[in-house]
């Protein structure tokens, strides 16, 4: 199995005036619980998968985690294709390949209007799936992987709410799934995210050049196989900013994101196909809107 997400609701530029009155570059939308159980689990071959997600983000924090007064809320719904090949062919000890990322999707938000159509084109030209290994008697699978992100989703500086970005983003990560007992399994996926400057933002900002901060966040679970191809467990995700985002140059000090989110989830295999669902709610939220989301996901390997 091989998957990869970019998760695709929107690139939201609320540049909110938060309950310190502080101004806000927004972290863009990424693979927060995207990707779950099995993940580092891959062989040489393909994937083509199906992601659809709802989320309702029902309110919205600032830097101290409070909910903002008047701020709205944002629905979103998307749709997401992903192709990826793995080849025979090995680079240092790992199988390589590629793979592309496509969503469809629709936000509306109370405070903001509402938006659709394509989100921003994930290419990947670095794949490394290295073969199974043994550490301290347990299975570990592995992965280390390259993303860049394009601009070519729906944007205009006329609009708050965008679906894309109108920067670029590198986006590697690594993720390994653990079998501490043949029925037992742990997957993390570890991401960094770094984003360029966006020299057109949103006129209603009145900035002329925006750059969201360079940022971690994790995915990870623990499952137990039922029966056959059942597996039941928990999931869950974190996102913390590292650097402040920029306006015009400056530094936003005291706006950095953080979220995390736990939830139950299971996915079921029969023959090549996989079928997952996961439902997360979030917790702690700084500087960003917060609520619960849900995951369906449909795979065919080949």
């Amino acid at each position: 199995m091989f998957e990869k997400v970019l998760w695709p609701a929107a690139w939201i530029i609320l540049f909110s005036s938060f309950a310190s009155a502080q101004t806000h570059v927004a972290e863009p939308t990424v693979n927060l619980g995207g990707t779950t159980f099995l993940d580092g689990i891959a062989e040489p071959g393909g994937v083509i998968e199906e992601i659809g997600t709802g989320a309702h983000d029902g309110r919205i924090a600032g830097s101290n985690g409070v909910s903002v007064p008047g701020a709205g809320t944002v629905d979103s719904g998307s749709g997401l294709t992903h192709v990826a090949l793995l080849s025979h062919k090995k680079l240092f000890g790992g199988w390589y390949g590629v793979e592309v990322v496509e969503v469809l999707a629709y936000v509306s938000t109370s405070a903001g209007g509402s938006r659709g159509g394509f989100g921003d084109l994930t290419l990947s030209p670095f794949i490394l799936q290295w073969p199974k290994k043994h550490l301290f008697g347990m299975d570990i699978y592995q992965r280390a992987l390259l993303d860049i992100d394009f601009p070519a989703g729906r944007y205009s500086s006329a609009s708050s709410v965008n679906l894309g970005s109108n920067v670029v983003d590198l986006h590697p990560y690594y993720a390994v799934t653990v079998f501490p007992t043949k029925r037992i399994e742990t997957s993390w996926r570890l991401h960094y995210l770094w984003n360029s400057q966006n020299g057109n933002p949103p006129v209603s900002t009145g900035a002329r050049s925006t750059q969201a901060g360079q940022a971690f966040h994790l995915n990870a679970t623990a499952a137990y196989n039922v029966r056959g191809g059942l597996w039941i467990g928990a999931n869950g995700y974190y996102l913390t900013q590292l650097t402040d985002g920029l306006i015009n140059g400056v530094a936003l000090h005291g706006s950095p994101e953080q979220v995390g989110a736990l939830g139950p989830g299971a996915v079921w295999n029969k023959g090549k196909w996989f079928w997952f669902v996961n439902a997360y709610q979030e917790f702690g939220a700084q500087n960003r809107a917060t609520g619960p989301k849900l995951v369906l996901r449909c795979e065919k390997i080949f």
